[in-house]
């Protein structure tokens, strides 16, 4: 089974009239005007997932600083969930500095959606206050048992749109906040697994941290796999493709170009997913 972690959707009034939305999002504009910037539908996942033999996607939207934006992508998620409940899982997405941010994803969670993100904080990094948002949203999940993805990145190295100012201390602290909480870090959580080498604390902290891979070949050596296998166990490993940014033949020959074996490509590709997902 294959089991795609992170792709993005979006429905036909913003597939078909991006510009409509970019004068009041400015982090959809940095990751979105550009026309060759992919947006797609339910149907292109499908497709795309048929294509790659991809079994199962998680999907979800955007964190829309505009609720009512917010509500329909979320509405669309919903939606195509139930109309493929065999091959896509919705999470709910939201901007958690919206006071209602909570409410929206009660309501989320109750209409069946499987867990909450990619919630991401371009403009702040997970600063003090971004960190305090997501006290409501992640009692929820907790209460639920449903897993929260989390953008994070790099400190170093090239700039690129959607590189946040998130620090490796940010990072820390907002895991350190939510120590029972069961957290998907994208994009390798950043490179913050490599202080799984420290003695005293991170292990700890870490404990129920996952790492997807989203965006890996444009970011990592293809060793990263066998260090994350090596440092966290490939137990907490996830595809995820960021779809349409990439699909997954280009991640699967990096991990084995990575060093994995197939029983390590197996649990990375869909076992390690499934238990999260609670899929029988």
């Amino acid at each position: 089974m294959i089991i795609d972690f992170h792709v993005h959707t979006f429905p036909a009034e913003i597939r078909d009239h991006r510009e409509r939305f970019l004068d009041d999002e400015p982090e959809f504009k940095m990751l979105y005007e550009n026309p060759k910037s992919k947006l797609v539908s339910a149907e292109d996942i499908i497709a795309m997932m048929d294509d790659q033999g991809v079994d199962i996607s998680v999907v979800f939207g955007f964190p829309w600083r505009n609720a009512d934006t917010c509500r329909r992508n979320n509405d669309y998620v919903i939606e195509v969930v139930n109309q493929y409940p065999e091959r896509l899982r919705g999470f709910c997405c939201v901007d958690s500095l919206n006071p209602d941010a909570a409410d929206e994803v009660r309501r989320c969670l109750d209409a069946g959606l499987s867990g909450v993100g990619e919630l991401a904080f371009y403009g702040c990094g997970i600063d003090d206050q971004c960190q305090i948002s997501l006290d409501p949203i992640m009692s929820l999940c907790r209460e639920r048992d449903l897993p929260v993805l989390l953008h994070t990145n790099e400190e170093v190295g090239h700039l690129y749109p959607g590189k946040t100012p998130n620090t490796m201390i940010q990072i820390y602290e907002t895991i350190s906040r939510f120590p029972d909480n069961t957290i998907v870090l994208a994009h390798w959580g950043g490179g913050i697994f490599f202080y799984q080498l420290l003695k005293k604390a991170v292990k700890e902290t870490l404990k129920n941290v996952y790492y997807d891979t989203a965006a890996s070949p444009f970011l990592y050596d293809s060793r990263v796999y066998a260090y994350a296998r090596d440092l966290v166990g490939i137990d907490k490993v996830l595809l995820g493709t960021d779809y349409p940014l990439l699909k997954p033949a280009r991640y699967l020959k990096e991990m084995r170009e990575g060093g994995l074996s197939e029983a390590d490509m197996q649990r990375v590709c869909g076992q390690n997913a499934a238990g999260l997902l609670k899929l029988k």
